[in-house]
């Protein structure tokens, strides 16, 4: 009976193989099917994606603080039994359904909700992104200058400003530094470029215009690769997934020759053994896989939509995973060089005195010791803010074609190029608010509330929506359907146990451990916690939300219960988005089905006749 089995399946497989080659000429589909214009486009589209600026800025520092050389051990396992399993399920469930976020989750209505507030995290998203790269361009447009405007103190920063100069008389020795309070590179980056408030008790400000021509010029930028859809988007890539690891080399190979990067570096991956057991150091790794892959926001089952339906992508999810944490170490190796050599230059022999996270490494650190270089600091300061600059173009062009997508599943007649453009308008504006003196606090309220906190409630709810609602079986069986192979064993255990059971573990230990969120030590109003709780709540409230609308969206005729039982199957708009391609799945799952019930009743007869 199973030869039986395996060998229907097998015709099947065949059958929708022949049935693919043909779909060019006479595909019969619900609305327009996009593809990528060759299976390299989706491959670096996706590098593009997972390759961003939480490989540069975020990674260095998150390992820095979480034990150095030790936070890559529970990088690594988080991501393989997190990261890799996720990524690859979010890749099927794309190709499969052929279509955006919400509608792939057909295949479990009750928990639609899950991919509507990713829909709403990755719009977050979008907005801050997009003043980061407005940032990153004001940074580029001023590393042209004659000299590298954050390379000295003005006398307009006054007592302020930070530089290190041998004391009076000649024969001190290098450690003898007259020190004050911050970096030429910091002041000009609070009160040149961001012109910062310390609190945000009177309000946020108005915006500083040069941040809101260069941020006008990003969303151009965008717009103008979102206009031409998933095309535009895949010939863009060949550029977006390549140049960064251009760069990348060429500062890894400038960091190496620089004196005391060894330091850094050995800095860098020094083990602290005592840390492998902190709680923190996992959440620390899984929070910086998800920041990393862009994982559960939507973006990969979007960007699989677009792939042919029997196309393999195991080997993609291997290079992906691969490079994504290869690029994070070379970016540690890249940072932890450079401030070997920035400690070297001050005689600092404590490295952690000249590490700072977040924005500040990214445009305080990385300035201050690219300034430093004697030889032509502007060009490795041209060529590191164009790479953060092409990075956040990558993952915008993600985030934004995973909108766009969502609402053309709901107005198949609006042209692509009307909502590109109504994005770029709308992101535009609300991304003005970041442009403002008191831009960051609201920057660092909005990805706690509105992305940090919410992604991990809705990764978990779906890893159940596919693994428990769905099911681990059928959702395998549909893979075999789809490209003909047998799903292993670590796959199957991932999807249903391991990976919701670590990330639900993750979760209960942020709750316990959580505390009020701070910028900069500065303590939040409490109108602004209050906005936080309630952009979190209009991203976690879709769960129960769009259970309600499914649940009243069933046939009128049906009991409760019934309706009930309803919403935690499928939908019969479940399937390949393609029509034929979806018969032939609906014969497959009823011969497969018989297939089933024959062995059972094979199984029953066994029993009774020799138990």
């Amino acid at each position: 009976m199973t030869d039986l089995v395996e060998a229907g399946l097998l015709k099947h497989r065949q059958g929708v193989h022949e049935h693919v080659t043909k779909a060019n000429s006479t595909t019969t589909t619900t609305q327009p099917k996009e593809t990528w214009g060759n299976d390299i486009e989706f491959l670096f589209s996706c590098i593009s994606l997972s390759v961003g600026l939480g490989n540069i800025w975020r990674f260095p520092y998150i390992a820095f603080q979480n034990g150095g050389g030790t936070f890559v051990i529970p990088y690594l396992i988080v991501l393989l039994i997190i990261g890799r399993p996720v990524y690859y399920l979010e890749i099927l469930v794309g190709q499969f359904s052929g279509r955006g976020c919400i509608k792939a989750f057909n295949m479990a209505p009750v928990l639609k909700g899950v991919a509507a507030g990713q829909v709403l995290a990755t719009t977050a998203s979008i907005t801050y992104y997009s003043s980061i790269m407005a940032l990153t361009l004001r940074f580029l447009i001023a590393s042209f200058s004659k000299v590298l405007p954050w390379s000295k103190c003005k006398p307009e920063w006054g007592n302020e400003c930070l530089e290190y100069e041998l004391a009076s008389g000649g024969n001190t020795t290098q450690d003898e530094f007259v020190a004050r309070k911050m970096s030429p590179a910091e002041l000009y980056f609070e009160k040149e470029i961001l012109h910062e408030y310390e609190n945000i008790k009177d309000g946020i400000g108005l915006p500083n215009w040069e941040l809101v021509g260069c941020l006008a010029v990003s969303w151009i930028i965008i717009g103008g690769v979102l206009i031409r859809g998933v095309k535009s988007s895949g010939k863009a890539a060949y550029f977006l997934g390549v140049f960064p690891y251009v760069v990348l080399i060429i500062l890894l190979i400038r960091a190496l020759t620089l004196p005391g990067a060894l330091q850094g570096i050995i800095y860098f991956f020094k083990p602290q053994w005592k840390e492998l057991l902190n709680p923190l150091v996992w959440y620390a790794a899984v929070t910086q896989v998800f920041f990393s892959l862009a994982i559960c926001f939507g973006t990969l089952i979007t960007y699989a939509s677009y792939n042919n339906f029997s196309r393999n992508v195991y080997n993609d999810i291997v290079i992906i995973t691969t490079m994504d944490s290869c690029s994070s170490i070379i970016a540690g190796c890249i940072t932890f060089g450079i401030l070997g050599n920035l400690a070297f230059q001050t005689g600092n022999t404590d490295i952690a005195n000249v590490v700072k996270g977040g924005a500040g490494l990214a445009f305080i650190s990385y300035p201050d010791a690219i300034a430093k270089f004697e030889l032509l600091p502007q060009a490795f300061a041209v060529l590191f803010f164009l790479m953060l600059f092409v990075l956040g173009i990558g993952s915008t062009v993600g985030m934004g074609s995973c909108i766009i997508r969502v609402i053309r599943d709901c107005f198949l007649q609006t042209p692509n190029w009307v909502l590109a453009l109504l994005l770029s308008l709308l992101g535009f504006c609300v991304s003005i608010m970041y442009m403002c003196p008191g831009g960051q606090f609201i920057l660092n309220l909005v990805d706690f509330y509105g992305v940090s906190f919410t992604a991990l409630i809705l990764a978990i709810g779906e890893l159940l929506a596919v693994g428990w609602v769905y099911g681990v079986k059928r959702f395998c069986e549909d893979l075999k359907f789809m490209v003909g192979l047998k799903t292993g064993i670590y796959w199957r255990l991932c999807w249903g146990l391991i990976t919701p059971g670590l990330m639900l573990a993750v979760l209960i230990y942020s709750l316990l451990a959580m505390e009020p969120l701070t910028y900069k030590n500065v303590d939040y109003p409490a109108i602004a916690h209050l906005f936080g709780w309630c952009l979190a709540a209009l991203g976690l409230i879709q769960l129960p939300g769009w259970a309600l609308y499914e649940l009243w969206n069933q046939n009128e005729s049906l009991t409760f219960k019934e309706k009930l039982l309803g919403i935690f199957r499928p939908s019969p708009e479940w399937g390949p988005l393609d029509l034929n391609l979806k018969q032939e799945y609906e014969n497959y799952r009823k011969n497969l089905q018989s297939a089933n019930a024959n062995r059972n009743l094979l199984q029953k007869l066994y029993d009774n006749l020799f138990h």
